[in-house]
């Protein structure tokens, strides 16, 4: 470092002067000195950092006065977003470190594809009036964006289905032989990348280099000195999901309409092309309609198994075939029909490996919604391949989060992670927990695989939520009772319900920040990454440990691989896995110095089993109490 740190995180130090409010905080600096020792060294660091440590200026500062390139990577859009535009030019100031050069780096999907604008402009076909009025407002966006963000185009849904006519896919993008390439959103993005000392992307991104069949640009972040994962706990997770194939009722649909639109570029080749597409529609209706009567979700060998599926799969898998060497003879007819050969023939390996029966560290499932299917290969284990990149960056590994540890060890996550040999340091949060926060463990409740416990949850939180006013998150390990729990509050309740799913995240966090008493109920989702400071929130409850579901088909196959291998699948992968979800749910209780509230634990077994003291050493050091006038007193 060119600059003692103290300087910087002391009191009338550079954030002191250049930001107002800041405060020092010695974890923050303790934080930062280690974050800049493993750059300079090019080691591994994993580094818990509690609530209100200030984890992001701490890996900000030595970044920017390292003078090495630092790739920063973010579990969401958002945080990215919120990263590059809002925390980074603020420390940038504060150090006087305008030449360092950054760059804001996302996936393919989140800008405008210049060629599919165009096509679908010329084509004119949209599902609806609102698709086109959709696609009217991201043409005009399209004409006056510089960067191609969508997420800087206001007025259209992120979600909206025409996202997919004007964004490309690695399936679909032409790559160097596109018409547009020279003014192509997402090369532009990464030439900046590739040219800039401070990079800012997301998990998923960072595993692109990873496996570069899925992109067609090669190595997307290299060079890099260091690589610092803030909320790291998504790591795991976030690999998993890269590094599985996939094939769905959506890309496949996608895939034959395509073609047709390229087929119709080419004199006479559309009649040839139809029937073979029309094959195709007609295997993936009869697949589809095979799988209606099965669960949701689970193991693909399983529905395979039934004659009713396997028939129909098999014919699917034919015609999957028999649609690539269609689309290989008609490869050199031209550019367009060429990609649409390579994507025939990445979907046809894929489902290979997708349908292969020999063992290889993959889990095959499926899932079934409403409107569609896909299949998966997911790796049980992605540790190896983690360990095996990162020992070929030869940069530092900074992993950071508010929820690593299991109590004091690091051991999960060194494990998950294949991070073996990585530095550790674990930093509680500045704030008075002891002062500031009251556990509440609710006596009398039953246990939760008992009939009617979402309704003794509700029960035993009313009277809290008359002490609190309101002004509370319930967190539910499933959506089922989170649903049962909205019923029943409907009905006793009064107060504004705010419930998972009946709204987009954002609104409804703004409406029940804007409530002042409101009652917020989330399942997943909603127990990380939330931030609601002040007095809108002062109660948080949760209504079970969060033991992941074992009905899910890849916890279900990882435990199994963990048992063949003679260990505990409760011991090494359940239980860990729980507490530190536990932290996170927990979290969203006290973001700020002056914040106070209670949280509410609704689950026996956290004092009626022995490993329930795992749980309560995870959780910050809060006082704790079984009696209801104990709560009704901090409130009052």
């Amino acid at each position: 470092m060119s600059i003692d740190l103290s300087a910087v995180f002391g009191a009338g130090g550079l954030l002191a002067q250049a930001l107002s409010g800041y405060a020092p905080r010695r974890p923050q600096q303790d934080l930062a000195e280690r974050i800049a020792g493993a750059i300079e060294a090019r080691s591994d660091l994993i580094a818990e950092a509690g609530t209100g440590t200030g984890k992001t200026y701490a890996y900000l500062v030595p970044a920017l006065l390292s003078g090495a390139r630092v790739i920063i990577s973010t579990g969401t859009k958002a945080l990215q977003d919120q990263l590059f535009h809002r925390d980074l030019p603020q420390v940038r100031k504060a150090l006087g470190k305008s030449d360092v050069r950054s760059a804001l780096l996302k996936g393919r999907g989140n800008y405008l594809c210049l060629y599919r604008i165009d096509r679908a402009q010329r084509e004119g076909r949209f599902e609806s009036r609102q698709h086109l009025d959709q696609f009217n407002k991201i043409r005009l966006f399209a004409a006056r964006t510089r960067d191609g963000d969508r997420a800087e185009c206001h007025g259209v849904a992120e979600d909206a289905l025409v996202w997919a006519h004007v964004t490309s896919t690695a399936d679909n993008c032409l790559g160097s032989s596109c018409a547009f390439y020279a003014d192509c959103h997402l090369v532009r993005a990464r030439k900046r990348a590739m040219e800039s000392e401070l990079v800012v992307v997301n998990h998923h991104l960072l595993f692109a280099d990873m496996a570069v069949r899925r992109e067609g640009f090669g190595e997307v972040l290299p060079g890099a000195h260091a690589f610092v994962i803030d909320e790291a706990h998504q790591l795991v997770e976030a690999a998993g999901m890269f590094f599985t194939t996939s094939l769905s009722l959506r890309q496949l649909t996608e895939l034959g309409r395509d073609a047709l639109a390229e087929a119709a570029t080419v004199s006479g080749t559309l009649p040839k092309v139809q029937p073979v597409v029309g094959e195709l529609g007609q295997a993936l209706r009869k697949l589809r309609l095979s799988l209606s009567e099965v669960p949701a979700r689970g193991q693909l060998a399983a529905v395979l198994g039934l004659e009713e599926v396997r028939q129909p799969f098999e014919q699917f898998a034919a015609t999957l075939a028999g649609l690539s060497a269609f689309f290989a003879e008609l490869a050199q007819t031209s550019e367009g029909l060429q990609n649409i050969a390579d994507r025939c023939a990445e979907v046809h390996k894929a489902l290979t490996l997708i349908s292969a029966e020999q063992p290889d560290g993959n889990v095959r499932w499926y899932e079934v919604t409403r409107s569609g299917f896909a299949l998966h290969a997911t790796p049980l284990d992605v540790a190896g391949p983690l360990r095996e990149h990162k020992a070929r960056t030869k940069a530092a590994w900074i992993l950071t989060s508010a929820t690593l540890a299991v109590g004091e060890s690091f051991d999960h996550v060194k494990h998950e992670t294949g991070f073996f040999e990585a530095d550790t340091i674990k930093l509680d949060s500045p704030f008075d927990y002891a002062r500031q926060a009251l556990l509440y463990l609710p006596p009398g409740l039953p246990e939760p695989n008992q009939p009617g416990y979402p309704r003794a949850v509700v029960e035993a939180a009313l009277p809290v939520l008359e002490a609190s006013g309101g002004r509370a998150f319930l967190l539910f390990t499933s959506h089922r009772a989170l649903g049962e729990a909205a019923e029943l509050l409907r009905e006793r309740g009064g107060w504004p319900l705010f419930v998972q799913g009946e709204a987009p995240r954002a609104q409804l966090l703004e409406q029940f920040r804007q409530s002042g008493n409101g009652v917020l109920l989330g399942a997943a989702s909603f127990w990380e990454g939330v931030d609601v400071r002040g007095d809108a929130l002062s109660l948080v409850v949760i209504d079970k440990l969060p033991f992941a579901q074992i009905q899910d088909p890849v916890v279900e196959a990882r435990l199994e691989d963990i048992r063949a291998r003679g260990g505990s699948p409760f011991g090494l992968w359940q239980l860990p896995q729980a507490a530190i979800t536990l932290k996170q749910g927990a979290g969203r209780l006290i973001r700020d110095v002056r914040d106070r509230g209670v949280l509410m634990l609704c689950d026996p077994r956290v004092l009626s089993k022995a490993y329930g003291r795992t749980f309560l050493k995870s959780l910050p050091p809060m006082r704790q109490t079984r009696e209801l006038t104990v709560v009704r007193d901090f409130f009052a």
